[in-house]
């Protein structure tokens, strides 16, 4: 049976129509294969072609930016705030390797000799959440490594004696990285728009000191022969009032560090004196200064306070003295034996307060 070819009738309006669908029924009446592709397919850029040509022209970027006019601003926004800004809920972008690696001594996944309780927990997100803001501020990377006693030879655990091994781990794991910040759980950076460069690497000749005979807690000799304090310092350490502080220290990387490493996590070291030595790896260290002069002429003590400074009843023996204590705009917090009879959860809580006292934040000031 033959098909009829029925002219299409084009629909009654009462008061006409708009141009654009008289327009739209014209295009209909006249489609093709071609067209009808076009019309019901659209391009990713609105139903256009464009030659690879326009993609050199200006005007072709230009008409791209006034089509999306409010997307493109929301994205220059968006990349301004992350790259020159320090806004928060804003991802930060830094064009460059990370110089300065902060490693946080941490047991996310329970504690070593008890469960954590909510207030250990409370302490680690505290602990963690402050070092992880410093680090962003100043394009450091922040690298949390879980103290848990762990069995590294078949014959030996090395619990307290972790921290040498660490570091080695982290340095191969940051080729590029020239500063090594280790911090132990219980501190908190109270000045955190300082950055490192400023407070300790610009001029660090003058900013550390060499000689034990300024401070001498545990009466270490003051003149040992061979030892050349010209070299650069690679390590900056701190003194409390029962020797060397490892709550907060940096080392630089070199081979004399990579050699200090090795030393320091001898398994020979550790199998003779681990049952003598009360502290373990700080008497390592204390005993290596003490009897090696290549080491002792790169290490640069600073001041308990520039980078250590202890909260109220640590250091019991020398409450009265001031430079072991706690004053406002010291740089770090180190609230080192909290767990044996104070409490860390308050000291932690009250210090995390005092620095929100000390720094209000403003809503408008968004620059660093």
């Amino acid at each position: 049976m033959d098909t009829l070819d029925v002219p299409r009738q084009r629909p009654f309006r009462l008061g006409g129509g708009s141009k654009s669908e008289l327009y739209a029924e014209n295009d209909l009446e006249n489609v093709g294969d071609e067209k009808y592709s076009r019309v019901l397919k659209p391009s990713v850029l609105g139903g256009r072609r464009y030659s690879v040509l326009q993609l050199f022209n200006p005007s072709f970027y230009v008409s791209l930016f006034t089509r999306y006019k409010k997307t493109a601003i929301a994205l220059i926004t968006l990349l301004v705030l992350s790259v020159f800004t320090d806004a928060p809920f804003v991802p930060h972008i830094f064009f460059r390797n990370p110089q300065v690696v902060i490693i946080l001594a941490a047991n996310e996944g329970g504690g070593v000799q008890k469960w954590k309780g909510a207030q250990e927990w409370s302490v680690e997100r505290s602990s963690i959440n402050n070092k992880k803001q410093y680090a962003q501020k100043h394009g450091y990377t922040l690298t949390i490594k879980d103290m848990t006693v762990k069995r590294r030879y078949s014959h030996e655990w090395r619990e307290g004696w972790e921290k040498a091994d660490i570091i080695k781990q982290t340095m191969r794991q940051y080729p590029k990285a020239e500063w090594f910040w280790w911090l132990d759980l219980h501190t908190f950076i109270m000045e955190t728009q300082i950055p490192l460069e400023e407070y300790f690497f610009e001029n660090l000749d003058n900013k550390t000191y060499r000689s034990v005979e300024y401070f001498n807690p545990l009466q270490l000799p003051v003149d040992v022969p061979y030892v050349d304090v010209t070299k650069p310092v690679e390590m900056i350490i701190a003194q409390d009032c029962g020797g060397f502080n490892l709550g907060s220290f940096l080392v630089h990387r070199s081979e004399w560090t990579e050699m200090l490493l090795d030393v320091w996590w001898d398994p020979a070291l550790y199998e003779q004196m681990h049952m003598i030595w009360e502290h373990k790896e700080q008497d390592a260290l204390e005993t290596l200064f003490k009897t090696q002069p290549w080491i002792r002429e790169r290490i640069g003590f600073v001041p308990l306070r520039t980078m250590n400074a202890f909260p109220p009843g640590a250091c019991s023996e020398r409450a009265d003295d001031p430079q072991f204590f706690y004053h406002n705009r010291d740089f770090v917090i180190n609230m080192a034996g909290c767990e044996w009879g104070r409490d860390c959860w308050g000291e932690m809580e009250h210090y995390k307060a005092l620095s929100k006292a000390l720094h209000p934040k403003k809503w408008y000031k968004l620059w660093l």
